[in-house]
């Protein structure tokens, strides 16, 4: 088949990897505008526009993809369909509707559970055991479509977003071109079941703000989830802390407390206490809790707020 992928960022490129190294005929991909970046500001491609930049691939960038001119170099190239990866734009009916063969996404959980932005973060941070990817095809409502496909994958006790995503986007890259393949054979998708729907909205920074009230066991899936980013943080001498990794114990210490030992920093939760195993603080690099609580010289009895 003749294809235009969307995509936009790195998590995209497994995909798109395969796609190139398959059967079909990749025309051209569509991704977000470029970006502003650091304190510079400077514009930077997202990662899907540099892959086909340095494979001579057509770029598309619309600000929205219902301009009119995308419409028409969309329909001027004719795909008979279009494999969406993490593309970060809704798509309106008019768009939906040029390929013969519609816009298929690739959706990281099983639907119709977790249905959004986060679907990867949401599940770690409720502490599921299982997940997936889901091939359906796209329509007006939010992950609602019919599917294709899906594969499950193990959610590990130690795992981060970061880490299940990183599997996810292989092996979800696998079940996309089976899924293109399976299209062009002539299969027709199923609609979601109308049980075990759930929603996976985009993780705020607020949304993940440590809540040391919270059990132990709750905030470390938190941190986890939010891993890499946005990363969840607390506040320490009135500054913004990050707590990029962590894991609990059932050690008892005051709400937020802070208990530097030699090898480990624990914090006091609502339930058993965190291990704080990477943090950040403002303006520094990550580094090993240990490593923060030696250089702060804590005296005893400081807390997280």
């Amino acid at each position: 088949m003749r294809l235009v992928f969307a995509g936009t960022p790195a998590v995209a490129l497994p995909s798109l990897d395969a796609i190139a190294a398959s059967r079909h005929e990749l025309l051209a991909v569509v991704t977000r505008p470029a970006a502003p970046q650091g304190r510079s500001a400077r514009l930077v491609p997202s990662p899907v526009e540099q892959w086909a930049t340095e494979r001579g691939i057509e770029v598309l960038t619309p600000a929205h993809p219902r301009e009119l001119a995308f419409r028409t170099r969309l329909a001027a190239l004719a795909p008979d369909c279009c494999p969406v990866v993490a593309y970060g734009a809704l798509l309106p009916e008019r768009t939906l509707a040029i390929p013969e063969h519609g816009w298929v996404n690739l959706h990281f959980s099983l639907l119709p559970a977790y249905r959004g932005a986060a679907p990867v973060q949401r599940a770690v941070m409720d502490g599921v055991e299982t997940t997936g990817a889901t091939t359906f095809r796209i329509v007006r409502e939010l992950d609602a479509g019919p599917v294709y496909s899906s594969i499950a994958e193990p959610v590990g006790p130690l795992d981060t977003a970061g880490d299940l995503l990183d599997r996810l986007s292989v092996s979800g890259a696998s079940l996309l071109v089976e899924t293109l393949d399976a299209i062009e054979a002539g299969a027709v998708p199923t609609p979601q079941p109308e049980s075990g729907l759930s929603l996976a909205a985009k993780v705020e920074p607020d949304d993940v703000r440590i809540d040391w009230s919270r059990s132990a066991e709750e905030l470390a899936r938190l941190v986890r989830g939010a891993y890499p980013e946005p990363g969840a943080w607390t506040t320490y001498d009135g500054e913004r802390f990050r707590v990029l990794l962590a894991d609990d114990c059932d050690e008892s210490l005051p709400l937020g407390v802070i208990d530097a030992r030699r090898r480990e920093v624990l914090v006091g939760t609502g339930q058993g206490s965190l291990r704080l195993l990477t943090v950040q603080p403002v303006g520094k690099k990550p580094m090993p809790g240990p490593d923060w609580a030696r250089g702060v010289r804590l005296a005893g009895g400081e807390a997280f707020a």
